[in-house]
């Protein structure tokens, strides 16, 4: 059986969410992992993507902030959600596919919009800096984020982190710049090493090869012509699925479609 599965931050669901059924269409994914919805749970626009065939929707939303979500094609047999740093600001949701969704062994999918940071990076100026190493820090301690060698769990989300120096448009230039300091790529890739987890993009889009996910709206010149970019959504596969990897794509044109996200969807392809 093969599972698509895209992840998204979408910078509000209800606002873009043409934009998000254009995707669709476009992509058919069998399952589409949001963050920043920037709505409630009841707001969430579950009418007009069960219309488009996503019937199960796993929630955890905000009222104006954050929120992430997980809408799927194949029913869940379990849904979670975690708090870190002592808040409960919405940025986890889980839910596994099994018997239900017709796998024989389960897939567990964990969906994560790490918090931006601010832009001073200096945590004992900038609370919101001190919020994201202390974030990162609890990511890597966390169970489910080191999974036993057969299970079977992917990752994603805007983890908000371009930890490689071709994860950003200029390595020296971006060092002070939130997104790219030494200790948020030093912390992002120790949670990653923890838990033995495969960068699949960085299984088919090799080293030195760079590659974005985000263009900044502050950007003055045009995002396509400067490409700008850094590499802050990501899916992780644990070692159970690393030999079911059969493709990924980065869906860049959607920074250019009308009132976009400053984020694209990443999609990977699995046989599952």
């Amino acid at each position: 059986m093969q599972l698509k599965l895209s992840t998204w931050n979408i910078n509000s669901v209800r606002l873009r969410i043409d934009l998000v059924a254009k995707f669709i269409r476009s992509v058919r994914p069998d399952v589409l992992c949001l963050q920043e919805i920037k709505c409630i749970d009841d707001a969430f626009p579950r009418k007009r993507l069960k219309r488009l065939g996503y019937e199960h929707i796993a929630l955890n939303g905000q009222k104006g902030y954050h929120g992430v979500a997980v809408i799927s094609r194949l029913p869940f047999d379990s849904e979670t959600v975690k708090g870190y740093c002592g808040k409960t600001d919405s940025r986890h949701v889980g839910a596994v596919l099994g018997e239900k969704a017709g796998l024989r062994d389960p897939l567990t999918i964990h969906n994560y919009y790490v918090p931006a940071g601010g832009d001073e990076p200096d945590p004992k100026l900038n609370p919101k800096f001190a919020h994201k190493l202390a974030f990162l820090d609890e990511l890597q301690d966390c169970p489910h984020m080191r999974p036993a060698r057969d299970q079977r769990s992917i990752v994603v989300g805007d983890l908000n982190v371009a930890p490689l120096e071709c994860d950003v448009w200029n390595h020296k230039a971006m060092l002070k710049v939130v997104s790219h300091t030494p200790i948020e790529c030093e912390k992002l890739l120790a949670a990653q090493k923890a838990g033995d987890w495969i960068d699949v993009a960085r299984t088919f889009v090799r080293e030195p090869e760079k590659l974005f996910t985000w263009w900044s709206y502050r950007a003055m010149d045009n995002w396509q012509t400067a490409d700008r970019g850094r590499r802050l959504d990501h899916i992780w596969v644990s070692q159970g699925l690393g030999d079911r990897l059969a493709a990924i794509k980065v869906t860049k044109d959607a920074r250019g479609w009308e009132r976009p996200s400053d984020h694209v969807p990443v999609t990977v392809t699995l046989e599952v």
